[in-house]
């Protein structure tokens, strides 16, 4: 009894503050910010350790973040108008039965980074119209049964960063219109596949930094809407060959920060619509060909951090590849002749921070990237990259500096000539002209003396028909060859007509 009439004096007081309130003007505390023409209250680091009372009770954003309140109190229930509520950054450790019973409207609401270690099905009540809960960041160790059952309208569910280690197979009971899910940086030994089942709305999943070390056969059993799964830093070092059976229309997958030691292709035959694929930070040494051959749709590719890849063969990638991101793998230095040729879509290529060399004019039709970042690359400046100096003045590339030679040494390559990088002609088109005429020089030769080789013993005889030839003209032209004076003929000279003809001496 004397609980209850203690209670009812608290209400009273709290009544009596409202309409003390709206008789002097509503209050607005000390640090906060109230705009009573948007309806926001913006309360930042204001060194609050409770919920203000005094507000404009048509209020609908209330932002407290980075304070000191440790309790959700009877305060909320004056403000039935709030559609975003962000208590995110304060000091809550547990949150009261029916604290948010009157908060109907409510869309959003931010508890993340703060002290909650459990929370059960009558925590969240009232918040028929909830679209975003985030909990990151807090102490929860498990998800009991239903615990979200009346959130029917919940889209996105943020529970990264907790101590998750138990998923109850009924946890998500209820959620039939969630999208979005974060259980990353958990506890999780395993994929809790009999929890998810009954996420058939769900589109991303974010669940990696655990602790799985292998994705078992149909381990996303029921997600076929799923489009985006983030397995980053997940323990993985296995993936069975249906673990991805069922996600068909899945558009990116990251696998990166595993201890992968082959890229997974046969794993990936189910993955048929995928766009996005990123699996650096793993421990292959070499991508090989065919690879990616039943990712036909893969729009963008990215390796960074893998620090034992030394390898790309020629292969890999398909016709639809756009991005292509390999940065920081530092023992990346061979990249086969024939690996990124006949890529017609490709328009942004990033090979920074890698053991790169040298670059071949041949590996793909440079003019025709967007995007180009070819710095920290321990680069050999010399008169095989003429061609990139060249282009890197026209698209005006200032990260590629050279390594070596000594004299060149962190030099900026579009800045030197050909004379500087050892080049005997200075036109790219004189070199290309030069050696076009030497090998055809070199082929005609060739041809040329294996015919005369093939065919030697005709020529011999041609030869030899020849000489013979020559020598029996000879004689005939000797034997009837006639010598003429000059007396035979006489050809009148000066004074006869134009007409005349001449006349033989013979005739007169």
């Amino acid at each position: 009894m004397k609980f209850k009439k203690v209670e009812s004096i608290m209400i009273v007081i709290l009544l009596l503050g409202v309409v003390v309130s709206a008789v002097q003007g509503v209050g607005c505390p000390t640090g906060c910010t109230c705009n009573d023409d948007t309806y926001v209250v913006h309360c930042e680091r204001s060194k609050l350790d409770v919920i203000p009372i005094t507000l404009n009770p048509a209020i609908q954003r209330l932002i407290l973040r980075n304070n000191k309140i440790k309790t959700v109190d009877a305060a909320f229930q004056f403000y039935r108008d709030l559609q975003y509520v962000d208590l995110s950054s304060n000091h809550l450790v547990n949150i009261p039965i029916k604290s948010f019973i009157h908060q109907e409207k409510l869309q959003e609401l931010h508890l993340n980074k703060n002290k909650l270690s459990s929370i059960n099905n009558t925590t969240f009540q009232g918040l028929e119209s909830l679209t975003v809960l985030n909990l990151r960041e807090n102490f929860l160790e498990d998800l009991p049964r239903g615990i979200f059952m009346v959130l029917s309208k919940l889209e996105e569910l943020n529970l990264g960063q907790n101590r998750i280690s138990q998923i109850d197979v009924h946890a998500f009971d209820g959620l039939s219109a969630l999208r979005v899910l974060y259980l990353d940086d958990n506890l999780l030994s395993f994929i809790p596949t009999s929890s998810f089942s009954l996420l058939s709305s769900l589109a991303e999943l974010h669940i990696g930094l655990n602790a799985f070390s292998v994705l078992p056969d149909n381990g996303f059993d029921g997600l076929k809407k799923l489009s985006v799964l983030d397995l980053n830093g997940a323990g993985l070092s296995n993936i069975t060959d249906d673990a991805f059976k069922g996600l068909g229309s899945l558009r990116s997958l990251n696998l990166a920060g595993n201890m992968l030691k082959n890229i997974p292709t046969k794993q990936m035959e189910h993955l048929s619509r995928l766009e996005e694929l990123y699996i650096g930070q793993n421990d292959f040494t070499i991508i090989p060909s065919n690879s990616l051959k039943k990712l036909v749709n893969l729009r963008k590719f990215d390796v960074t951090g893998a620090t034992h890849l030394k390898k790309i063969e020629k292969g890999v990638f398909n016709l639809n590849v756009e991005t292509i991101i390999l940065t920081n793998n530092r023992e990346l230095e061979v990249m086969e002749d024939g690996a990124l040729t006949g890529l017609p879509k490709l328009r942004h290529l990033i090979l920074k921070e890698n053991n790169f060399k040298t670059f071949s004019e041949t590996w793909l039709a440079w003019n025709e990237l967007k995007t180009l970042e070819l710095s920290d690359n321990p680069i050999v400046c010399d008169c095989q990259l003429l061609w990139l100096a060249n282009l890197a003045q026209v698209k005006n590339l200032t990260s590629i500096q050279c390594a070596s030679p000594k004299q060149l040494k962190e030099k900026q390559l579009r800045t030197l000539g050909a004379d500087e990088l050892g080049c005997s002609f200075s036109d790219p088109r004189q070199q290309a002209m030069l050696v076009t005429l030497s090998v055809s020089a070199v082929i005609f030769l060739g041809c040329l003396g294996l015919l005369l080789f093939r065919y030697r013993q005709r020529v011999r005889e041609a030869v030899k028909d020849y000489k013979w030839n020559k020598r029996a003209i000879s004689r005939k032209e000797h034997e009837y060859q006639k010598t003429f004076s000059d007396d035979d003929y006489i050809i009148r000279s000066a004074g006869i007509h134009h007409n005349s003809k001449p006349i033989p001496v013979t005739e007169l």
